[in-house]
C-alpha cells in the first residue's frame, strides 16, 4: 500500500464523521467564498475600459440634493470634456413592492446619453424612435427578458420620490455593462409632470478626453462651483458606485467580521475532528513507529489527512458558492447589488487554500504530540 492510499483510507476511516466534517467545512467556506466574491465585486472591480473616462458630478452634501441643469453647459465648456449628460433617479414602483419588480429607473437626455455611455449598445432605429418620443423609454436586455417586455409595450411607474406616474412606451432594448442596466426615459417627463423640480437634476455624468484627464477635470469642476449655493463633488464612476454601497452601512467591516467568524468556526470543526481521530489511533501510531516509521513520517501522514480533508471541503464550498452567487445575481431579490456577480477561479483557489491552511493549523498540535509519543505507552493504550 502506498502512502497516498494509506492517507486516503485513514481520512475516510470513519465515513460518517469524515462526511459531516467535509460538509461543515464546505458550508463554512461557502459563506467565505460568497463574502470574498462580494468584496471583490464591490471594492476590487475596475469596471469597463470606457468607465475610466467618465466621472460623476453630484451635490457636495448629499445625493438627495439636486443640481441646476444650467451647470451642464458650464461643465461642457471646460477643457477636456467631450460630452455631459444629466441623470435623475426616479425610484418609481412597477406593479407592486415585490423585490422581483424593483429595478433602476433613470430620467435623462436621450440625445446625449449614448454619447457619454459609449459601452451601451442599441439598434440605431430604436434609438431614433426613443429620441422622438417624449413618453418613450428604453430597457436593457436582461430587464426586458425578465418582464417579457418588447418594443411597443406600455410601462406604468408609480412615482414615490416624485408625485408623477410615468406612463411610458418601450421604444428600444439595449445592452449595458454590469451596474448600468435599468430603464431610461426622457427627463422632460418629470419637468412637465412636477414643475417644482424643473431645471434641476440628480447628477451629471461627464465623458473626459482620456482617463488621465479625469482627476484634474474633477478638481476644476468642483473649484468652479465651490462658492455657489449648490457646490459639487466630482468623483470617478467607481467611487460614485461605492458611495451608493456606503449607504448600506459599514459593508467592509461586516464582510471582514463574517470572514473572520467563518475561518474561526472552520478551525474549530477541523481541530475537533483531527483531535478525536488521532486520539483513537494511539496504538496504531505506536505500531507504525515499531515498523520503522519515523516521527516525521507519522507527523506528515496525519497532517496530510487533515489538509486533504479540509482542502476538499474548501473546494466543495467554493463550487457550491459559485452556484449560490449565480442564483443571487439572477434573482430579482439581488437587485442592483449582485448583478452579473460571479465566483472567479482565483477566489475558488483562495477558498481551497484557506481550507488547506485551516487543516494544517488544526492538526499540527495533536499530530505533533502523537508523533512524539512513547512506543511502549502507545501499545499499552486502551481507547
Amino acid at each position: 500500500m502506498t502512502l497516498t492510499r494509506f492517507v486516503r483510507k485513514n481520512a475516510l476511516r470513519n465515513k460518517r464523521r469524515s462526511i459531516l466534517t467535509l460538509l461543515s467545512i464546505g458550508f463554512s467556506l461557502l459563506l467565505l467564498t460568497v463574502m470574498m466574491t462580494i468584496w471583490r465585486a464591490f471594492y476590487m472591480s475596475d469596471g469597463t475600459a470606457e468607465s475610466a473616462n467618465r466621472l460623476i458630478v453630484r451635490h457636495k452634501v448629499s445625493m438627495a440634493n439636486f443640481l441646476p441643469i444650467s451647470y451642464r453647459e458650464k461643465i461642457r465648456s471646460m477643457p477636456g470634456v467631450k460630452h455631459v449628460v444629466n441623470l435623475t433617479w426616479f425610484g418609481g414602483q412597477y406593479k407592486d413592492n415585490k423585490p422581483e419588480n424593483f429595478f433602476a429607473e433613470y430620467a435623462t437626455d436621450p440625445q446625449e446619453v449614448f454619447q457619454v455611455f459609449t459601452d451601451f449598445e442599441i439598434p440605431p432605429d430604436q434609438l431614433e424612435a426613443w429620441q422622438k418620443d417624449r413618453a418613450g423609454c428604453i430597457v436593457d436586455t436582461d430587464l426586458a427578458k425578465r418582464h417579457n417586455w418588447k418594443i411597443g409595450d406600455r410601462i406604468v411607474l408609480k412615482g414615490s420620490i416624485f408625485p408623477v406616474n410615468a406612463e411610458l412606451t418601450v421604444r428600444g432594448i439595449f445592452t449595458a455593462p454590469p451596474g448600468m442596466s435599468g430603464l431610461y426615459f426622457n427627463n422632460i417627463y418629470i419637468d412637465e409632470g412636477y414643475p417644482r423640480v424643473k431645471g434641476y437634476v440628480g447628477w451629471f455624468t461627464v465623458l473626459a478626453d482620456s482617463p488621465q484627464a479625469v482627476s484634474g477635470l474633477a478638481k476644476s469642476i468642483d473649484e468652479t462651483f465651490r462658492n455657489s449655493d449648490r457646490p459639487t463633488k466630482s468623483e470617478s464612476e467607481k467611487a460614485f458606485n461605492l458611495s451608493w454601497i456606503a449607504m448600506l452601512g459599514n459593508v467592509k467591516a461586516f464582510i471582514l467580521s463574517i470572514c473572520m467568524a467563518v475561518v474561526f468556526a472552520t478551525l474549530l470543526v477541523s481541530a475537533n475532528t483531527m483531535a478525536m481521530s488521532i486520539r483513537e489511533r494511539t496504538r496504531e501510531v505506536a505500531l507504525l513507529k515499531t515498523l520503522g516509521f519515523t516521527r516525521g513520517t507519522v507527523l506528515a501522514l496525519f497532517m496530510s489527512e487533515s489538509i486533504g480533508l479540509a482542502a476538499c471541503g474548501g473546494l466543495l464550498g467554493a463550487l457550491a458558492a459559485s452556484v449560490v452567487v449565480r442564483g443571487m445575481a439572477a434573482s430579482p431579490q439581488g437587485g442592483l447589488l449582485f448583478q452579473n456577480m460571479k465566483v472567479t477561479l482565483p477566489t475558488m483557489l483562495v477558498a481551497t487554500l484557506v481550507g488547506a491552511v485551516v487543516g494544517l493549523v488544526s492538526a499540527f498540535v495533536p499530530a505533533y504530540n502523537a508523533s512524539r509519543g512513547n512506543i511502549v505507552d502507545g501499545l499499552r493504550h486502551i481507547g
